[in-house]
């Protein structure tokens, strides 16, 4: 038994041996300031970002017409072309038709 001990007092570590040396601190120091620097770089980057994104924030826009007669002539709402064409058009779904042979169902 004593030659365990005498065996484990002989393979003790060395007292500096699991410690942050002067590497380890001058590590850390570099990722403190890597991190400051990033955060004051998204702080200045959020600052830019308006506050809403909807088109409407952006105050009053100049359309410049491309011919004179738009000046006269104002110009279509976004859509209204395609309102005018399904307004003009067949519709897709149609009521049942009268001559199609079969018998009312109100004369029953």
């Amino acid at each position: 038994m004593t030659g365990l001990v005498v065996l484990a007092a002989e393979q003790q570590l060395p007292e500096d041996v699991g410690k942050a040396g002067p590497i380890g601190a001058l590590l850390t120091v570099l990722l403190f300031v890597a991190i400051l620097l990033l955060v004051r770089s998204m702080t200045t980057h959020l600052k830019r970002v308006p506050r809403s994104f909807d088109p409407g924030d952006d105050g009053p826009q100049v359309v410049v017409p491309d011919t004179p007669a738009e000046l006269v002539d104002p110009r279509p709402e976004p859509g209204q072309e395609l309102l005018d064409t399904l307004r003009r058009a067949p519709r897709a779904i149609e009521g049942p038709r009268r001559d199609d042979g079969r018998p009312d169902a109100s004369g029953g």
